[in-house]
């Protein structure tokens, strides 16, 4: 879904008419209140932050948003996304008039996907949309994978995690056994469950899969 957010109905009419003819859907808005609006019903209660962004979009989608706008501008609203954690399932492409790019680009450093002047080569705009589609598809990966992730630990009992983070930390069944003061089946035992519970065959790949998460919530929220 391809979200275009413009005061002009003119430009949003012709931006819907590009994207259906290459066969992509799109949904407008005449400001960033009534997209704000939409994001609110959409999202519920579960309006997320940078550090634990929502579980929506939930099919890969990016936004077409106008710099300049009565009301709450395009950059006020790109702002809030970023607040909200939505930047990386929903790439920005900003729409900027000539006088506007410095501003753009600056959006860019902030995360914002690209920038296209008006009036825009529509070929170019759309190869840029697929571009920005293919990366939230990337994202929601991403975040399914970290929630797949997240479910797995939490069905480790507490002895479990105490093993698979010594595993983790290269230690052998004997050594584990003697951090934990339990004995060497026991270990043996743990160990087992959490390679099943966690779904991989090997030491390593319990360490690829779970250290960059332990790793993450020892740095805490940045």
């Amino acid at each position: 879904m391809v979200y275009l957010v413009d005061d002009e109905d003119v430009v949003r009419d012709a931006l819907a008419w590009l994207l259906r003819s290459r066969r992509l859907l799109s949904e407008g808005f005449a400001s960033a209140a009534a997209f704000e609006a939409m994001l609110d019903e959409r999202l519920g209660s579960g309006v997320g932050s940078a550090e634990q962004p929502p579980d929506w979009p939930t099919a890969p989608s990016c936004l077409l948003l106008d710099v300049r706008m009565p009301g709450t501008s395009g950059l006020v609203l790109f702002e809030r996304l970023i607040e909200r954690g939505l930047v990386a399932a929903m790439p920005v492409i900003f729409l900027t008039g000539h006088g506007d790019v410095p501003t753009a680009v600056a959006a860019v450093k902030r995360g914002a996907f690209d920038f296209v002047e008006k009036p825009f080569a529509d070929n170019a705009l759309v190869d840029r949309i697929e571009q920005a589609l293919q990366a939230s598809l990337g994202a929601l990966q991403q975040r399914s994978a970290r929630s797949l992730l997240a479910s797995r630990l939490a069905e480790l009992s507490d002895r479990e995690r105490d093993v698979m983070e010594l595993v983790i930390d290269g230690r052998q069944n004997k050594q584990i056994a003697d951090a934990l003061n339990i004995s060497v089946r026991t270990v043996e035992v743990h160990r087992s469950r959490v390679f099943e519970k966690m779904d991989v065959r090997s030491a390593v790949e319990l360490s690829n899969l779970v250290r960059p998460h332990l790793q993450q919530d020892a740095d805490g929220p940045r």
